[in-house]
């Protein structure tokens, strides 16, 4: 009798009391089993049948185990559905903005290319041009820091000296662009321009001493044979243009590469936006002295009447300055804006459809005169870009001990 006693009250292998879902109510306890088991303890001492006994509550509280955990599974599926659906509602609203700022990054670039244009072919003198479009992105800085619309970094001394050169093959790149666009077709300039991933891969293997991959080697193929073609048959090339164009392509990836030698500390980094802003700053300052010295005042009030009196009209050349130097700043800091929500591959192909965009726009527009070489060229030499863009993805396969 005692032997069967201590059987009964003896704690099992199982959870005694384990909480099931019914249908229509809240989670309760099989009342009626704990009643059955009682009295099976009460028999079992009359009988003194225990090991039968135990059998059967084992056997009793292992259905009661696996319906609770049928009961958990079906519950811990249903968050997981709620998630999908709300993950796929969210993806929308970012979906479309990008699609936003990428038809807004290609509008702005297309309008900056034709504006700039207009600017150069009746006032030649790209430091000066520079200075100006530079000026414009302080202004717009200096109202987006004064209206807290955006916060101001607050710069320490060694980041302003890691940010300096940065900002000075910023401004010589695109000093060089205005040259190039100033001495030859905008559709050329971007054609040449197609040429950054070459320097790119040269520059990180001399300086970075990163190994390209064979893939991305491959694709540099058709950007230098598709750029070669084009520069051939171009009816406005010379060679100012040529080099100037190519040389801008060194000093942008020049600030690429500076950027990963010298920021590498987490306290000398900022966001896109800011360090984009600071850049156009220190560019400003640098152009206006070397503006003044290689071409002189060129945008006094006595030099455009001058001007004017030869037959420029001063005012279309200063509202088509302001919306370049509108555009200009405007669609470098949409591309950081960008850049902060996608990948850098993904940038870098959203950057080859824009070169495809603008030569396109600027051909239509200026009504460019090209040939079937030409266009073979600068074609073969946009997909090598695209080329490019996607070998970066393919990540070279690690040597296994």
């Amino acid at each position: 009798m005692q032997s069967s006693a201590l059987a009964c009250f003896s704690p099992p292998s199982t959870p005694f009391l384990v909480p099931f879902k019914n249908s229509n109510t809240d989670p309760i306890f099989d009342l009626g089993l704990i009643h059955r088991v009682s009295s099976s303890c009460q028999n079992t001492s009359r009988f003194g049948s225990s090991s039968r006994l135990n059998r059967r509550i084992s056997s009793s509280f292992l259905c009661l185990n696996q319906r609770f955990d049928n009961l958990k599974v079906r519950a811990a599926s249903a968050p997981d559905n709620v998630d999908d659906v709300t993950r796929k509602s969210s993806a929308l609203p970012h979906t479309l903005q990008l699609v936003g700022l990428f038809g807004l990054w290609y509008i702005l670039n297309i309008y900056f290319n034709i504006f700039n244009k207009q600017v150069l072919k009746v006032y030649p003198y790209p430091t000066t041009v520079s200075a100006f479009e530079f000026g414009c992105g302080t202004v717009m800085i200096i109202l987006t820091w004064t209206f807290n619309l955006y916060p101001r970094p607050k710069l320490s001394r060694s980041q302003l000296a890691a940010i300096l050169p940065l900002a000075l093959a910023h401004t010589l790149g695109n000093l060089l662009t205005n040259v190039s666009i100033g001495m030859v077709n905008v559709s050329f300039t971007q054609t040449i321009k197609a040429m950054e991933p070459f320097f790119t891969v040269l520059l990180a293997a001399l300086f970075l001493s990163e190994r390209p991959s064979l893939w991305v080697v491959s694709s540099l193929v058709p950007i230098v044979g598709g750029v070669a073609l084009a520069s051939l048959t171009e009816a406005s090339f010379n060679w100012t243009g040529f080099i100037s164009a190519m040389a801008s392509n060194v000093t942008n990836q020049s600030r690429n590469v500076l950027s990963k030698k010298f920021m590498v500390r987490k306290e000398d980094t900022l966001d896109n936006i800011n360090l984009f802003s600071v850049i156009t700053i220190i560019s400003f300052i640098l152009l206006v002295p070397a503006a003044i010295f290689i071409e002189g005042l060129k945008f006094t009030p006595g030099h455009l009447q001058s001007a004017a009196s030869q037959g420029l009209n001063v005012r279309e050349l200063c509202v088509r300055s302001l919306m370049a130097g509108f555009c200009f700043h405007s669609y470098q800091q949409v591309s950081y804006m960008i850049l902060q929500k996608v990948s850098p591959v993904t940038h870098s192909v959203g950057n080859c459809v824009k070169r495809v965009v603008v030569i396109v726009s600027s051909i239509i527009f200026f009504r460019t005169p090209v040939t079937p070489i030409s266009c073979l060229g600068t074609a073969v030499a946009l997909a090598g870009v695209f080329l490019y863009s996607r070998a970066k993805l393919i990540k070279p396969k690690q040597n296994t001990a």
